[in-house]
């Protein structure tokens, strides 16, 4: 009594979501007679493994964002704010992404009543020179979600696709799961090292994001899992990879190319200390009173082993001095930290 009581709860409660989305008239009749189904089967407390894959099948039908949009934020001053919050140079890069959203905005002033395409970037460059932040900041700047897909070492198309509920313990693919994530079916969607896939499953990889980045093929995208089409071409795609030499041709056709430039010393010691420093610390709980660095030693920090493109390294080397600043302060031996020449091994890695 006590399974099929739940059964019905579970019914009941799908019920209710289903009627609370705004579903496509023919997926909507589906669902009904799903339901139906479903509410035959608790009261017969029958096929509980069929009870079981039918119920997770609706909870992600009615759990996805098919009507929710948010809205655009296309102030340009407010995008140049957000981007020189979080970055530090690299001017070429930033009026690349302002040029993207003026275009946006014109283009949304022109159609007001229909779908704005937003041009695919990828933002190619080596480890650690800002690439996945620079797609974060965009979303802020628009005020839109963001989701990001990892395509390092991914093995298969099913990871996209998904798979047929057909089989047993199947899933939708990362763009529906992301979608689910993001509440609004037009987020920022980043596709992170599109280079990085597995060599085996490459070209059935690179087919699906041709298919995700073609406007006229995304408004229908068909997740093997959720079998009916889902409308994908209001969501703003941003990709990302070291080089472009594992991109298919057909790929890189539907991208518009940004380069990432590796930065010099003298940019990373601006980072370190106006970005990385102060974040460190608010992350560890202390403050700029509590812990200093003298400028005689940002050289030493930005380079403490040889030459590196990205800030990575210098990020974790940061990292690493607040954490045992925060521990000597803890332990109550000092107050005050002031790293300099004479206290430098007991802060920096060695290698």
């Amino acid at each position: 009594m006590d399974n099929q009581q739940n059964g019905i709860e579970e019914v009941e409660q799908l019920q209710q979501k289903f009627q609370q989305v705004q579903l496509p008239e023919e997926l909507q009749l589906k669902i009904s007679q799903m339901l139906m189904r479903l509410r035959r089967m608790a009261l017969q407390q029958s096929y509980i493994e069929e009870f079981e894959r039918v119920s997770h099948y609706l909870d992600w039908i009615v759990s996805l964002p098919w009507g929710q949009t948010s809205q655009d934020v296309l102030d340009l001053s407010h995008a140049q704010q957000i981007f020189e919050q979080h970055h530090y140079g690299l001017p070429e890069v930033k009026e690349r992404f302002y040029e993207y959203i003026s275009v946006l905005k014109l283009r949304a002033n022109q159609n007001s009543n229909q779908v704005v395409h937003a041009p695919v970037l990828l933002l190619v460059g080596l480890v650690g020179t800002g690439k996945t932040t620079f797609a974060y900041s965009l979303a802020e700047a628009l005020g839109r979600k963001i989701v990001r897909i990892p395509f390092g070492g991914m093995t298969s198309a099913r990871d996209l696709r998904g798979q047929s509920r057909l089989h047993l313990e199947s899933e939708p693919g990362y763009l529906i799961k992301s979608l689910r994530e993001a509440g609004v079916r037009n987020p920022v969607i980043l596709l992170d090292e599109i280079d990085r896939v597995s060599e085996q499953a490459r070209g059935e990889i690179m087919g699906v994001l041709v298919e995700l980045l073609d406007p006229e093929q995304n408004k229908a995208f068909t997740d093997y899992y959720i079998d009916y089409p889902f409308n994908l071409s209001e969501a703003i795609f941003i990709a990302t990879a070291n080089n472009t030499e594992k991109v298919s041709t057909a790929v890189l056709d539907r991208l518009e190319v940004i380069s990432m430039p590796s930065y010099s010393d003298d940019e990373k010691i601006q980072i370190g200390k106006f970005y990385l420093f102060p974040k460190a610390l608010e992350e560890a709980g202390l403050s700029l009173q509590q812990v200093k660095i003298q400028d005689a030693m940002w050289p030493l920090i930005v380079r403490p082993l040889g030459y590196d493109a990205g800030i990575r390294t210098l990020q974790r080397t940061i990292q690493g001095i607040v954490r045992k600043s925060a521990k000597k302060i803890v332990e109550g031996s000092v107050q005050e930290i002031v790293l300099d020449e004479t206290n430098a091994k007991e802060y920096l890695p060695t290698y």
